[in-house]
């Protein structure tokens, strides 16, 4: 991820041994992977996959991403003990969450998805120093350090993710609640960042983040080496590969077994 000299020896290596490598730009967008040559998905599971009703699946990891969300924002209420909602903000989070249940279509779950996940970063920014100017989660590139750092974890999360999943032969790009590149591996990472990125990230900012640590400019934010440092630190005692593991093979099971897939954020 980002600008790093590797010796090709070093893919030689990871490649004769079977491993897949991703790469990733310097934020954290995920560019690719590469896999060694005669890598084949396993074809039960990669049928199993294709042929997966995709409501059901799309329907858990909704509910366990908003959950996750939801839970996150309450505990955040509790550890600050004053009112982090606006009047009927809560109440409005737990109705979407309770509605999920009763809707037919993959597109009505993800119209649901998109209101909770905006709302929940509106609300997490009331959290955050007003000087770093994080208001919403925005589109690359990003304007503001917070944005910047959130892409960064999820970068993490995501190459983490995409090992185990290329690992249980699930195809990274077959996804049920988001649609193009790596859509699985948004799947399996969304019901995670809040625990394991989000934490971890603005526990951070509320503790200070000095200004020569990041520079904002016209075209992007960038962080400083010392920045990026401590974040890796942070993300690597909050992001759990075990639970990140066992959510893989919790899904290539259902897959293949035809069986309820439960999300455990």
């Amino acid at each position: 991820m980002g600008g790093h000299s590797i010796h090709s020896s070093v893919f030689s290596r990871l490649l004769a041994s079977g491993s897949c490598i991703s790469f990733f730009e310097a934020d954290g967008e995920p560019l690719g992977i590469a896999k060694p040559f005669g890598f084949r998905y396993d074809e039960l599971v990669r049928e199993a996959q294709m042929k997966a009703f995709s409501h059901s699946f799309a329907l858990a990891m909704a509910k366990g991403s908003l959950h996750s969300r939801i839970l996150t924002l309450v505990r955040l209420q509790e550890e600050r003990g004053e009112a982090l909602f606006y009047e009927g903000e809560l109440e409005i989070l737990e109705k979407s969450y309770a509605e999920l249940d009763y809707l037919v279509r993959v597109e009505e779950i993800r119209r649901i998805h998109r209101l909770v996940s905006d709302m929940y970063y509106e609300i997490l920014a009331r959290t955050l120093p007003p000087e770093l100017e994080f208001r919403r989660r925005t589109p690359r590139p990003h304007m503001d350090v917070v944005n910047t750092m959130l892409s960064f974890g999820y970068g993490l999360l995501f190459g983490n993710t995409c090992v185990a999943a290329i690992g249980a032969h699930l195809d990274p790009d077959t996804g049920f609640l988001h649609k193009g590149k790596g859509a699985l591996v948004y799947d399996l990472i969304d019901p995670f960042k809040a625990g394991m990125v989000d934490g971890a990230i603005s526990s951070l900012a509320r503790a200070g983040i000095p200004p020569e640590e990041y520079e904002c400019g016209p075209a992007r934010c960038i962080l400083t080496d010392d920045l990026l440092q401590v974040l890796t630190r942070k993300l690597h005692e909050s992001i759990r590969q075990e639970l990140i593991d066992q959510q893989v093979m919790s899904l290539q099971d259902a897959l293949l077994k035809k069986a309820d897939y439960l999300v455990r954020a």
